[in-house]
C-alpha cells in the first residue's frame, strides 16, 4: 500500500497471517467482526467456513500477529497460528 504525505511516498508492506479457529458460522463471524475491524493495522480479513479448520486469513501492516490473536480470544474463540 502506498501512502503520500505531501510529496513524499511511503510504502507499507502487508503481511498475511493464517490461523486455525473455532469460528463455525456466520453468527460467529458477526461476533468477531467488530473486534477484527477495530484492530489497528488490519487491512482485510476473511474466514473460510468451508475449511474443516475454519481458516482465518488476515492482511495487516504489521509483522506481529499478537493483536489478531488477542482480538479473537477476547470474544471467546480459539485461535492458533498456522
Amino acid at each position: 500500500m502506498d501512502v503520500f504525505l505531501g510529496s513524499n511516498k511511503y510504502r507499507f508492506v502487508m503481511t498475511q497471517f493464517k490461523f486455525k479457529t473455532s469460528i463455525k458460522c456466520n453468527g460467529c463471524i458477526e461476533k468477531v467482526g467488530p473486534e477484527l475491524n477495530a484492530t489497528h493495522g488490519i487491512e482485510k480479513w476473511e474466514v473460510d467456513l468451508t475449511h474443516p479448520d475454519r481458516i482465518l486469513t488476515v492482511e495487516m501492516d504489521s509483522d506481529s500477529d499478537q493483536s489478531i490473536v488477542d482480538s479473537v480470544k477476547r470474544v471467546g474463540f480459539e485461535i492458533v497460528s498456522i
